[in-house]
């Protein structure tokens, strides 16, 4: 990987310069293990002139493995932020104009440094990153499909337990633990799992209340493996044969998702891709209550570009990985999400790539 980092730093240097930087501090923790590695919490990368230097807190470490062995590693003496460090160094190399990432520190830290480089012209580096980080190389989508395998492995296990009694917040801890002796670095964001009335709910936090026989079961969990993160999201039915309203409501939202899934291909709109799961559920008049969007982006954060939303601009790229998950939440009654991550590949591809593989199937538990 040592030298895709240093492939991925040259192209934010060259953009950096063609905007007439000379050098760059990258400070967002995700950006930074994108151009850097596994970094020490707190660390900072300097886009320097002469070298790029990875400049961390005082006694931080890293935790989950080594950062570039081609940058330079410097730690602080004591106490400070390494972002105002950075900005020293920058200006010992001769630096006139350094890049920031303007949406990442605060006012009372960019005043610090500017008072350490008062003579340097700053400005915003804005989204680069964050861009340079939408379209996946093999080796970030082998992460990724890993993640899933342990998600799904998790999710497997414990569809074939005793849910019935059991709570919310009991099932959301278990999945969790599984996910972590499965080999997952963590989970990818807090694990939610919906009972009856609750079931559906987008980020639903899990309570104390317990499984009860005819209930709708939705689970949205993901994996953390090497730092990218992935998810999915289930529905199932507790202990007993759906209910004719529950097939209805769980075949609908399963064609939206199916109408999402199969508009994933490079060149589509991202407006594009929502609406076609949208439309399936605004025919049905589930106007009100839908998701804000139908789905987005994964990588280094569970959140990304894109964004699957109905004024979304741009367009899908190959080899963006990304989720889609529509639902429907019927107040006092419960509802259905339906969530997987997959790989935007060129139909001579096979067409997008299905990382989360659990079945679909309306199952009985």
């Amino acid at each position: 990987m040592s030298e895709m980092y240093a492939i991925r730093r040259n192209r934010l240097r060259e953009q950096c310069n063609a905007a007439g930087n000379a050098a760059a501090i990258v400070s967002r923790p995700a950006n930074v293990r994108y151009l850097a590695g596994p970094a020490p919490r707190g660390a900072v990368l300097l886009l320097g002139r002469s070298e790029d230097v990875l400049v961390r807190p005082y006694e931080e470490r890293s935790t989950d493995g080594r950062p570039d062995d081609n940058l330079r590693l410097q730690a602080l003496p004591g106490p400070g932020d390494p972002a105002v460090a950075a900005a020293g160094l920058a200006k010992a190399q001769g630096i006139d104009s350094l890049a920031l990432e303007e949406h990442h520190l605060t006012v009372a830290r960019h005043r610090e440094l500017r008072s350490v480089v008062p003579r340097l012209r700053l400005a915003d580096i804005g989204g680069a990153v964050e861009q340079l980080r939408v379209v996946k190389d093999e080796e970030e989508i082998s992460c990724l499909r890993i993640g899933a395998e342990i998600a799904d492995q998790a999710l497997g296990e414990l569809l074939e337990s005793i849910l019935v009694g059991r709570t919310e917040r009991h099932l959301a801890l278990e999945l969790e633990r599984r996910l972590v002796d499965h080999g997952a670095d963590g989970p990818a964001f807090p694990t939610s799992v919906a009972t009856g009335p609750n079931a559906g709910r987008r980020a639903h936090r899990p309570t104390d209340r317990r499984v009860e026989e005819g209930d709708f079961l939705s689970v949205c969990l993901g994996a953390t493996y090497r730092g990218y993160r992935c998810e999915i999201g289930r529905t199932f039915v507790i202990g007993t044969s759906p209910a004719d309203w529950q097939i209805q409501l769980y075949d609908l939202v399963f064609a939206a998702q199916r109408a999402g899934r199969e508009a994933l291909a490079p060149g589509a709109a991202h407006r594009d891709v929502d609406r076609a799961a949208r439309q399936v559920l605004d025919s049905a008049g589930y106007t009100q209550g839908l998701p804000p969007l139908i789905g987005h982006g994964v990588g280094l954060e569970i959140d990304e570009d894109p964004q699957l939303a109905p004024s979304a601009m741009g367009k899908l790229d190959a080899c963006v990985p990304v989720t889609v998950e529509p639902g429907v939440h019927l107040p006092g009654r419960g509802g259905v999400r339906i969530d997987d991550t997959l790989v935007v590949r060129p139909e001579a591809d096979g067409g997008p790539e299905l990382l989360t593989i659990t079945t679909k199937e309306l199952l009985a538990l």
